[in-house]
């Protein structure tokens, strides 16, 4: 009887784990198609690109709007509903697509992909092993955090030097952080998922907002971190 219960509870939060972590996973591949398809129709418009990109306040409100987002979703997840949560992640999806836009001008479009391409296949090799894993990734989480820390500062300061070598050197570590962080993000949301509590809805709808919202930054960082070892520039 002990060893049937046992197998039960194992199975239902197996089966719950892997609820939690394809809705996060929808979520996040909705994001990056609404990012995608706001980046390309931005990039399309010259009066939109003159818009964002020729007035530097409006560039800038759009940033700072995008961290209020972040900032807003990560905070106060527990006090929004699940619809709102859904927006707020959906539209900061949108503005980032307007505020990176300029990638597709810059870059051709075959090494955008190819980028894309690899990026997705480190990012599906980490959150594997974020799942799968006997390892505690616990440890990781301060160091990356500094290299992270890092990355921002490097790159602040390196807005008035303008080095291309300190740019490079912040582009690897950032791979390497970002790397890092998919698998440390992953399992921490695979064991959040496997207590999710899914007789509550709008709590497991909450859930699933933030961790897309974290692994969705953890793919366009990466992503655009690697554009710039991979990206060819337009001629």
């Amino acid at each position: 009887m002990n060893e049937s219960r046992t197998v039960s509870r194992s199975t239902t939060r197996v089966q719950t784990l892997n609820l939690f972590m394809r809705g996060v996973y929808q979520w996040m591949a909705g994001g990056l198609g609404l990012t995608a398809a706001a980046a390309y129709l931005t990039s399309s418009s010259q009066s939109m690109m003159e818009l964002v990109f020729g007035n530097p306040i409006i560039l800038i409100l759009l940033i700072l709007g995008e961290l209020g987002l972040v900032v807003a979703i990560s905070g106060a997840i527990n006090r929004l509903s699940a619809s709102t949560a859904s927006g707020l992640f959906m539209l900061y999806s949108a503005l980032n697509g307007v505020t990176i836009s300029a990638i597709l001008t810059v870059y051709t479009p075959a090494s955008i992909f190819s980028t894309f391409v690899v990026c997705a296949g480190m990012f599906i090799a980490m959150s594997v092993y974020g799942m799968t894993t006997k390892k505690d990734l616990t440890s990781w989480g301060s160091f990356l955090f500094m290299g992270l820390i890092g990355i921002i500062l490097a790159a602040v300061v390196n807005i008035f030097l303008q080095s291309s070598m300190l740019a490079f050197m912040i582009s690897g570590i950032g791979v390497l952080v970002f790397v890092g962080l998919t698998a440390y993000d992953t399992q921490k949301l695979s064991r959040m998922g496997e207590s999710a509590p899914m007789d509550d809805s709008t709590a497991v709808r909450r859930g699933t907002i933030l961790g897309a919202l974290t692994l969705y930054l953890d793919f366009i960082n990466l992503f655009l971190m690697l554009l710039h070892f991979m990206g060819q520039m337009r001629e």
